[in-house]
């Protein structure tokens, strides 16, 4: 392949230029991947997260107005895909190297210190090469915000399945802190136990684990803690940030409880002798 080109000069003469072949190839995300190094057998790009600092709050990221609703609150994309991915969406602006959009992205998340890593999701029921390359699609956009907006970016820990586990915690071995959601799953009893099993191998598989960040929308903690429970026993500490959603479960249970203790006096008064 030739590694030169000819363009045109105003005067009508042409003289040779180097062939941009990372543009011409779309491989320009290479820019992004080789600031690490690949792992495991498909060659993912591993990531390194040590901080010791946590997020108090997780913003989703439809909702812009509260990446900065505290000093240290984390962007997540705990959200239907077609929300954040897509045409236009981040890891499209970086494989293709949208220059404007790309600028979009860091007006958009301008200040934001943390992020829970895009949270692509996972099918049980599709080919393994489609999530894989869901997988690579988040550490790539996870190595933009952390080269570009020199953010913190929290591994989130996701699977298809728990065979293919290991391949998903493959380079992340120099994190101290990973995130898991419990979002539709606090009420499903099959899908509590497998992230019970998950939480329980990343435990093992991480030596360098400290800190599992626990996007959860309950309005109470319990539930997230007990499901959480083998990682609390090996010392790993568990930090549950408030969020837009269990703040308002939060408020809506103490309205429900409001409401019926203001129904059983009515009922006393009632039926007072």
């Amino acid at each position: 392949m030739k590694k030169f080109e000819k363009k045109k000069r105003k005067n009508g003469t042409c003289k040779q230029i180097p062939k941009n072949l990372k543009k011409k190839l779309n491989a320009t995300y290479l820019d992004i991947t080789n600031s690490t190094y690949p792992v495991g057998k498909y060659g993912l790009p591993a990531l390194a997260c040590d901080i010791d600092v946590y997020p108090d709050h997780i913003a989703l990221y439809n909702n812009p107005k509260d990446y900065h609703k505290t000093d240290k609150t984390a962007v997540a994309f705990y959200l239907f895909d077609n929300v954040f991915d897509g045409e236009n969406g981040l890891y499209n602006a970086i494989y293709f190297n949208n220059e404007k959009r790309l600028k979009e992205f860091k007006k958009r998340f301008e200040g934001v210190k943390f992020f829970i890593s895009p949270d692509y999701s996972q099918l049980g029921d599709i080919d393994l090469i489609e999530n894989l390359h869901r997988l690579k699609k988040s550490r790539v956009t996870s190595l933009w915000l952390m080269k570009e907006l020199h953010a913190s970016v929290i591994p989130n820990i996701t699977f298809p399945t728990l065979d293919e586990l290991d391949t998903y915690l493959s380079g992340l071995e120099d994190c101290n802190v990973v995130a898991f959601s419990t979002m539709g799953i606090i009420k499903d009893l099959i899908e509590r136990q497998i992230l019970q099993e998950a939480i329980k191998y990343t435990v093992k598989y991480l030596k360098k684990l400290k800190t599992i960040i626990v996007f959860d929308v309950c309005a109470e903690d319990d539930n997230a803690k007990d499901i959480f429970s083998y990682a609390i026993q090996k010392g790993i500490k568990i930090v549950i940030p408030d969020n837009k959603l269990k703040i308002r479960n939060r408020i809506n249970k103490k309205i429900r409880s409001e409401k019926r203790r203001l129904k059983c006096e009515a009922q006393t008064l009632t039926y007072s002798p």
